[in-house]
Order: structure tokens, then sequence, then C-alpha cells
């Protein structure tokens, strides 16, 4: 068996969900013996990761940048050491360059065996201090989609989901959603999150975010939708939410922004769109269309089927795993 340790923020983490915990079914199959620490809450949490880190065949750390100190004594017991990133963790959140971040960036990603990195933005960021990058997108597990056929007849549900951190993508969209729910009858905006919007001048239905019915939240919907801003944090995100719609077999209405440029094929499983009057024509074309809805939604599906599905990226995932075995003679 060849050890695997995993190391992030904690386990209700998305980062650790869907890079990490979601494979680990696949790499016991594999032959990997599985263990998750976090590195939250204490030096106690630091100290045990340590000590699992010695006994370990490979240890990955997602996300997180670590002080110096804990860097140095990580690299040192850690007989392989991969980063993986699926955030632009080396600016601050609203796409500005931090000088602090860069520098423990800098820092994780020089001393590792390997980075793998979500995106070809984070590659190549990444690629600066470490010549040894793989890009692997994040996946879902499509078989806990199932594409529903049934929508409200009675309302055209545009559906988005995230949680507070990322509501400021959301209402940025405000003004274009006003203007297509003036055009568009029945318009509604569903959010799965941990927030409502307050009278934002059309109706909304606000669904508690839960790992249990969110897949058919998003599949009894018309449309998913991803505003994104164009700054360097938005080009390091993943497409999650646009992965998610799209395994619900739903059409997406994106800003052409990162990862979400790649993953939605304009006019084929979804709209690009720069402005407020792109996203009424998108939103319009596909409330009076149900059979364009059906179409782009299989086109959606079966390209997440073929890019980015959670078998797929776990072959990918092992694949790494056996190259640096093989390069450190594992």
């Amino acid at each position: 068996m060849i050890d695997l340790l995993v190391l992030s923020k904690g386990a209700e983490s998305p980062s650790t969900r869907y890079r990490a915990i979601q494979y680990f079914e696949h790499f016991a199959a594999a032959g990997y013996r599985t263990e998750h620490r976090s590195l939250a809450d204490g030096p106690g949490n630091y100290l045990a990761a340590l000590d699992a880190a010695r006994r370990a065949d490979i240890v990955l750390v997602l996300r997180k940048t670590l002080p110096p100190p804990l860097l140095w004594v990580l690299r040192k017991v850690s007989r392989r050491l991969i980063f993986d990133l699926d955030d632009a963790i080396f600016c601050n959140t609203d796409g500005s360059s931090s000088a602090t971040r860069m520098s423990r960036f800098s820092a994780m990603a020089s001393v590792c065996d390997r980075v793998i990195a979500g995106n070809a933005f984070l590659a190549e960021v990444s690629g600066r201090y470490n010549n040894r990058v793989s890009i692997m997108p994040t996946a879902v597990d499509v078989a806990r989609y199932r594409p529903e056929k049934r929508k409200p007849e009675d309302s055209f549900d545009v559906v988005w989901i995230g949680s507070s951190s990322t509501r400021k993508y959301l209402e940025d969209a405000l003004p274009a959603l006003r203007l297509a729910a003036s055009h568009i009858p029945g318009l509604r905006l569903k959010i799965i999150a941990d927030f409502d919007l307050d009278a934002p001048g059309f109706p909304t239905l606000a669904v508690p975010w839960c790992a249990e019915t969110e897949v058919a939240e998003l599949a009894s919907s018309h449309v998913g939708i991803a505003p994104m801003r164009d700054d360097d944090w938005s080009r390091g995100k993943c497409a999650l939410k646009v992965l998610q719609y799209m395994a619900a077999g739903l059409p997406v209405v994106s800003s052409p922004v990162g990862v979400n440029r790649e993953a939605v094929v304009d006019g084929e499983s979804g709209f690009l769109v720069n402005d407020d009057a792109a996203w009424v024509d998108a939103l319009s074309a596909l409330s009076n269309d149900g059979d364009l809805i059906v179409r782009m939604g299989r086109v959606g599906r079966e390209r997440v089927e073929r890019f980015y599905a959670k078998d797929v990226v776990a072959e990918a995932l092992l694949a790494v795993f056996g190259e640096i075995l093989s390069e450190t003679g594992g």
C-alpha cells in the first residue's frame, strides 16, 4: 500500500471535498491508503500533521500556504510533497496584488516536488517558481446529477449556487437580471446559498445550501448563471458552479472569464455574455425555447462527462502520483 496524506484547512472546505476526498475510493482501488488531516484550529493539528507526514509516501497540501518555519519542517519530513491549488491564493480576493500572499505562495510552490494547478492561469503563475506543474481541472461526480425534465411551469427559474464569499458576483448581475425580468414573464432567481437578496426588484427563491438537496434544486431549475469579474482572483476560479449546472443538464449563461470560458461552449452548451444587453438576449432566447434548453443542457452534460467527470480526473491524478513515485524511486 502507498500512504497518501492530504492536508487542508478542513474536510468541509469545497477544495478538500472536490479536489481530494471525492477521489479517495479511486485511490483505494489503486492501492493507496489515504488519510486527511486539518491544518486549521491550532498548533495541535500542525503537530499531528507533521507526525503523519513522516509516515506518508506522498503528502498533498491543498490550497493552504504555510508559515516559513512550518513549511521548512514539513519539507524536511516529507518524502514527496505536492501542492494543489484551485484559487488565485497569491492575490487579494478583489484581484489586486498582495506581496504577502505572493511571498507565501512562491515559497510553498518552490519547495514542492510537484504543483497541481486547477487551470492554465494558476499553472502559469506556479510555473514561475516550480518547473514541475500539472494542470488538473476540478471535477464533479456526474452520477449524482440526474437531469430533471420537470421544471416549474409558472416561473422561469434562473439558478445561482454559491456562498456569501461570492455574493458580490451575483450582485454585479442584478442590473442585467432586473432588465431581463422586465422582458421575461415569470423570471425568478433561485439562490442556493447561505443568504438571500433584499428586494432586488424581481422574485427570488432562497434555498439554504445542503449537500443532500443541492442536486435536486439545480436540476429543477431552467438555467444556471455564473457572473464573474475579469480580474486575477476570478481567473483563478475553476468553474465549479458551471460544472454543476452542466452536470444537472442546465444551459449556462456566464461571463467569459477564466475556466468558464473554456467549460461553456458559446452557442452550444450556453452563452458567454459581456454586458447587460447580452444577458437579456441570452436569457430571453432560453425562456422562449424549451427545446433549446434541453439541447444545450444535453451538450453541457456530455462535455462534463468527457472532460470534468470524477472518474476521468481521478485517473489523471493517479498518473501524476505514479510519475512522482517513479521519479523518486517509489
